[in-house]
């Protein structure tokens, strides 16, 4: 079977690179499926999980935005951040997620509500991705 060949990267680095068959991951237009031979694309990615298979399992990385670069024989992620479920510390995002409801819980006028949610999304997609 045809392969893609797919690289994420964030600012920190390369997080991971290897062939997979599919690649599924949401966008901000919806979810999108990639296949060998897809046409070329470049899509916003929202916060969520991009999961890529392959013959013998998947692999999920949790990605919280950035940009997604389709061609023909290889997918390119560029993401602000990204984590492969294995590498996920999930007793840290599980304090991210409770600082965030915290905040968003929070009276204080100072309190920047949507970036609260932001961070709330964040960790939750961690959580998920590290618990499937």
């Amino acid at each position: 079977m045809k392969t893609l060949t797919v690289s994420v990267v964030t600012p920190d680095g390369e997080v991971l690179v290897d062939d997979y068959n599919m690649v599924s991951c949401k966008a901000e237009n919806g979810e999108l499926g990639i296949l060998p031979n897809h046409i070329p694309l470049v899509a916003p990615l929202t916060i969520d999980a991009v999961r890529l298979k392959r013959d013998n399992g998947e692999d999920i990385v949790a990605v919280s935005g950035g940009f997604l670069e389709v061609r023909p024989d290889k997918v390119s992620i560029l993401a602000r951040s990204a984590e492969k479920a294995i590498d996920i510390d999930v007793e840290r995002a599980e304090q991210a997620r409770k600082r965030a409801e915290e905040l968003l819980k929070s009276k204080d006028a100072k309190v920047d509500e949507a970036r609260a949610r932001m961070a709330l999304n964040r960790a939750m997609n961690r959580l998920n991705v590290a618990n499937r």
